[in-house]
């Protein structure tokens, strides 16, 4: 029974992951593009106000500007996605989808005018989602895990300010912003997990 459950319990895990983990590849893949072939595909970033600008809201998340950055947003995408995906699957591919393209959208029409790239802004809206949630829903489960990514991610809130001129806060605080509102229309659903 027990070998069962383990059982049950890693395929899920292992369910939870797909996403994250095809995301997290597809960035490693573009990234690998970049070296190989030395090219920089930053121009496929959110450029504010501009027609050009508009592949951005597709592209952006995707691409990077050294290793370090991609490492920065790698493994709290896998780590932040799984979670979503593990304890609240019933709506994880509204969250990711809404993460993902509604930042960028609010980046294009507010940002400041030159090519914002990378996934963070993906990041802030998972983080911020699994965060709020717990304030929202009031469960238990859902303020353990809230308190669990604030431990962990609570200095995101620093990377909302403009403290630097070279960092798309845009895309932190549009992110932040996203998963709160996500975290709130979500919250008032009856069943947030098929387990």
């Amino acid at each position: 029974m027990g070998q069962k459950k383990n059982g049950t319990y890693v395929s899920r895990i292992a369910k939870s992951a797909v996403v994250p983990v095809r995301f997290s590849l597809l960035m490693i893949l573009v990234f690998f593009v970049q070296l190989v072939f030395h090219v920089d595909l930053g121009f496929l970033g959110i450029l504010p106000h501009s027609t050009l600008g508009l592949v951005g809201i597709a592209f952006a998340p995707l691409i990077h500007g050294s290793s370090m950055h991609l490492y920065a947003n790698l493994f709290p995408v896998i780590i932040l996605g799984i979670s979503i995906y593990f304890f609240y699957d019933r709506v994880a591919d509204q969250v990711f989808f809404y993460c993902y393209f509604l930042t960028n959208v609010i980046v294009w029409f507010f940002g400041r005018p030159y090519f914002h790239i990378g996934a963070s802004g993906v990041v802030y809206g998972m983080a911020m989602f699994l965060i709020a949630l717990g304030f929202f829903r009031g469960s238990a489960k859902s303020i353990l895990i809230s308190l669990v990514v604030i431990f962990f991610y609570g200095s995101i809130v620093y990377g909302i300010m403009p403290t630097d001129k070279n960092i798309s806060w845009e895309s932190h605080l549009a992110g932040a912003v996203v998963g709160m509102m996500m975290a709130f229309f979500t919250s008032k659903k009856k069943y947030l997990s098929s387990y």
